[in-house]
């Protein structure tokens, strides 16, 4: 049987919403009891460890959220983010200019962009994208897919297992190049580009 257990707001944070005059939300958590066999306690037990988790209880709701962001990902049109991490020799040819303009094009769904210089003249461009699933997964794959990266991969998640959303809810009139890219085959995410 589930019990809640009332806990109060961290120091600062009730008297801060109240100066702000939002209405306070009580918080509280929901205990259960789970029913493991020993070898699966074990397994939990050593993943509790190597992810550095302060409990069983804060890993097991990492593994639910997890699943909850797949389950919600799973929808082409579910509000999602990415991260695309793409790596280049910044002496390529046209390698920026080619760059640039498929940011651009994606533009609406670019949150961010981040060059950072390696050694070795190889560079690296973190990218931060919002959208539906299916644009963004496409977003990325065209990033990836610019003359001249020697690396791509991206990340995908979903700000819904943390309670927010993207705030990305304006139609699109995408030009015929963006539209060309959406319907591609798309590839897996662990692959180089």
């Amino acid at each position: 049987m589930a019990r809640d257990v009332r806990r109060p707001d961290p120091p600062g944070r009730g008297t801060d919403a109240a100066h702000r005059g939002r209405k306070r939300k009580e918080k509280y958590v929901v205990r259960l009891g789970v029913s493991l066999d020993p070898d699966l306690l074990a397994l939990l037990d050593g993943w509790v460890r190597e992810r550095n988790s302060p409990s069983r209880s804060d890993a097991i709701r990492a593994l639910i959220r997890k699943e909850l962001a797949e389950h919600e990902l799973g929808d082409p049109d579910s509000d999602s983010v990415a991260s695309v991490l793409l790596i280049y020799r910044h002496d390529a040819p046209n390698v920026l200019r080619r760059l640039t303009a498929v940011e651009h094009r994606w533009g609406v769904h670019v949150r961010s962009s981040s060059h950072v210089h390696l050694e070795g003249g190889s560079c690296m461009q973190l990218i931060g994208l919002v959208g539906k699933r299916d644009e963004v997964v496409n977003a990325a794959e065209d990033l990836r897919g610019v003359k001249g990266i020697a690396f791509g991969r991206y990340s995908l998640g979903t700000p819904a297992v943390a309670g927010g959303t993207t705030g990305h809810r304006h139609p699109h009139h995408m030009d015929a190049a963006a539209s060309e890219s959406r319907s591609r085959p798309l590839v897996d995410s662990e692959s180089a580009a």
